[in-house]
């Protein structure tokens, strides 16, 4: 089992760096930050987090700005989009993003991407919120072209391009592990058919059942069960709930550090790596 650690990345928050040393000290395998470029404040999609949405949502930092202080300030900590929202961004331009920071960093990108919940959000980058599945979809295919042809092309109905140039190539082949981050049975077939890896949220998502599911789907595929890995998001910091996803063939459980201070977050993190040992 593998442990990480999230937060969202704030003005208010650690600065990544210091966090990605914290974590690298004590142990952590890696570090994940989630993503917003802005929240509309007509605030008419609902948080499926519950009622209010909580302030650090609107001031998130870049994500690839902050994952790369974390990385710079690092030796071993894998850095993670938890979750990127690719949906909101050009595939050409994505694609060179996260290639630069893992041929920088030594192949130590998680690439967590995902559909994403704010229409409005969305709807400002020019994405239609019905569509971002098949957008979605489109833009990861082109991105792993890209990673892996020395001329990539692509041509679908969202993404269109004739061959290009583009280095660097990742460090990691063919190229970092896409997770996705769903709850759906429909999500899990996505996973199967072009990610790595998924991604459910602990409490909102029935993660046993759901590993099941992947499982079957990814037999029905032909995909073994060592091309796809579970990461837990936001697993609760007990030992028994961790015990459950690690038997249940989760590779990877992360824990939540609020958006605060060192103050705040340190004394978190030593009482994390006390769990852990816990768990063994």
């Amino acid at each position: 089992m593998k442990f990480g650690v999230i937060q969202f990345s704030t003005d208010e928050a650690m600065h990544p760096a210091d966090l990605a040393r914290a974590c690298e000290e004590r142990g952590f395998e890696s570090l994940f930050f989630p993503e917003h470029t802005h929240i509309p404040t007509s605030r008419r999609s609902p948080w499926p987090g519950g009622a209010e949405l909580p302030r650090e949502y609107k001031r998130t930092n870049d994500l690839f700005v902050a994952l790369s202080m974390a990385a710079a300030a690092t030796r071993t900590l894998k850095v993670g989009a938890g979750i990127c929202l690719v949906v909101e961004r050009d595939p050409i331009t994505l694609a060179k993003e996260v290639a630069t920071l893992d041929s920088l960093s030594g192949g130590r990108v998680i690439f967590g991407i995902g559909g994403g919940w704010n229409a409005e959000e969305m709807e400002n980058h020019g994405t239609n919120f019905r569509r971002r599945w098949s957008i979605l979809r489109e833009r990861v295919e082109a991105m792993k072209a890209i990673w892996t042809e020395d001329e990539a092309s692509y041509h679908g109905e969202h993404v269109n391009f004739d061959p290009i140039w583009s280095w660097p190539k990742p460090a990691q082949r063919p190229h970092p592990p896409i997770l996705l981050g769903t709850g759906s049975a429909r999500g899990r077939q996505r996973v199967v058919e072009y990610c790595d890896g998924w991604m459910p949220i602990a409490g909102r998502d029935d993660l046993e059942g759901g590993i099941r599911d992947l499982w079957e789907r990814a037999k029905a595929a032909g995909r073994s069960r060592e091309s796809l890995s579970v990461t837990v998001f936001g697993a609760p910091p007990k030992a028994q709930a961790i015990a459950g996803f690690d038997a249940a063939g989760a590779e990877r459980v992360t824990l939540w550090l609020p958006p605060a201070g060192p103050d705040v977050c340190l004394p978190i993190l030593d009482g994390y790596v006390k769990l852990l040992r816990e768990v063994g």
